[in-house]
């Protein structure tokens, strides 16, 4: 499987549509297995989708995005957990331990039920504990 958070700074990125990096995080059943940065330098969200699309991402997790955007990453295969801040270590740990839905992980006006619905689909709990390399 492989995640996939949208960074600025030290933080996810507050807006996917327009964030300049993207941490890939390939991960199997006995945790982290690689994991790299790419700069997105795509302005149009047709190419960003295909560029994403291209790197194999399952699952995006993400701040904020537009409908249109997450609906051409949903109709490209990719599920996307919008709403969430925090530093990306910790979001990934957050994933594997079940503890994504709590609330210091919520963007502001986020509830976490929307979020609650948009983690139920992905069974990160498959993955073991997360560990870092």
């Amino acid at each position: 499987m492989k995640l996939a958070i949208p960074v600025w700074e030290d933080k996810v990125s507050p807006v996917l549509d327009t964030a300049s990096r993207l941490l890939v995080v390939e991960v199997k059943e006995d945790g982290e297995v690689s994991r790299f940065e790419i700069f997105l330098d795509e302005r149009d969200l047709s190419r960003r989708c295909l560029r994403i699309q291209g790197l194999g991402i399952d699952t995006l997790i993400c701040g904020a995005v537009t409908r249109h955007f997450s609906e051409m990453l949903k109709a490209s295969g990719i599920d996307i957990i919008p709403g969430i801040s925090g530093r990306p270590d910790e979001v990934l740990n957050a994933c594997f331990e079940g503890k994504l839905a709590h609330t210091k992980y919520l963007m502001p006006g986020l509830s976490r039920e929307v979020l609650q619905e948009s983690i139920r689909k992905i069974d990160f709990s498959r993955f073991g504990e997360f560990r870092s390399k």
